[in-house]
């Protein structure tokens, strides 16, 4: 009896350590996965990012939006939206030659790959400027589309509104007796970004602005409001300081400055700009 009795005893005893080790080993075990004991699980990236630059100078296509010194500094900033591929984002500058003083950027769009390293984005953008008293309507509405490999990307942008940044509006007020077209001006560009050592990046465009046939041939008899196309290029150096902040430097303009004056004059451009 007391044998039977000293062999329960210890069955007991052994049960019992071995609920206490089976308790201890769950409380250490991992909950998903072999690593998840000794790491948590990385949060999701959030869809949402947004960036804010400083620059001395705001060239578009090569010409100058501010007015034609070397240094007139431009806030610029946005935000953007993605997920599987769909996009949706606004930017915004500071420039002169609108009542208001600024532009609002709109776009969206969808970017995706043909296979590792070649990719591709199609979308839609349109340029706001939004005035009090409006003389000359500036939006422009394009489409575009791009194709990327590794470090250089092709981009060409279609207008699809009726004028291309009131250039015809332009026209038609300098006596025409019409409105000339914008639509179906186009833009094509090649931009590179390709890295020469750790934290600094060689950067080169080259673009191009055909303008449609209605703005390259606005003239009567007695007016020539026409508009020749021309092409623009920047050439410049990136630096990464970490933590999203960045600085570069670049020099940009355009040609056919005979015409256009000195907006398409060639500037040595500064930009301190931090992504979050």
């Amino acid at each position: 009896m007391k044998k039977t009795l000293l062999a329960l005893t210890s069955a007991a005893a052994l049960l019992a350590m071995a609920s206490m080790t089976a308790q201890a080993q769950t409380a250490t075990a991992p909950t998903s996965g072999p690593q998840a004991a000794s790491a948590a699980a990385e949060p999701e990236p959030s869809p949402f990012t947004a960036n804010l630059s400083l620059t001395t100078k705001y060239k578009f296509r090569g010409q100058d939006q501010g007015n034609t010194r070397w240094f007139s500094p431009a806030l610029q900033g946005g935000f953007d939206w993605s997920s599987n591929g769909f996009y949706v984002g606004n930017w915004n500058s500071n420039i002169s030659f609108t009542n208001s003083g600024l532009e609002m950027d709109f776009y969206a769009g969808y970017k995706g790959e043909f296979s590792p390293g070649l990719g591709y984005d199609v979308g839609i953008l349109q340029y706001y400027c939004p005035q009090q008293n409006r003389t000359v309507n500036f939006d422009t509405t394009e489409l575009y589309g791009a194709l990327s490999w590794q470090w250089l990307t092709v981009k060409y942008s279609h207008t699809v509104s009726k004028d291309y940044f009131g250039i015809g509006e332009l026209g038609a007020q300098a006596g025409l007796g019409y409105r000339p077209s914008g639509r179906n001006t186009g833009y094509i560009e090649a931009n590179a970004s390709y890295p020469l050592v750790d934290k600094l990046t060689l950067n080169a465009h080259l673009g191009a602005t055909r303008y449609s046939s209605d703005l390259r041939n606005a003239r009567t008899a007695t007016v020539d409001a026409s508009v020749p196309s021309f092409y623009d290029y920047r050439l410049g150096v990136t630096y990464d300081l970490g933590s999203g902040l960045s600085t570069a430097a670049a020099f940009a303009g355009a040609n056919k400055r005979g015409f256009y004056g000195d907006i398409n004059r060639p500037r040595l451009i500064l930009t301190l700009s931090k992504s979050m």
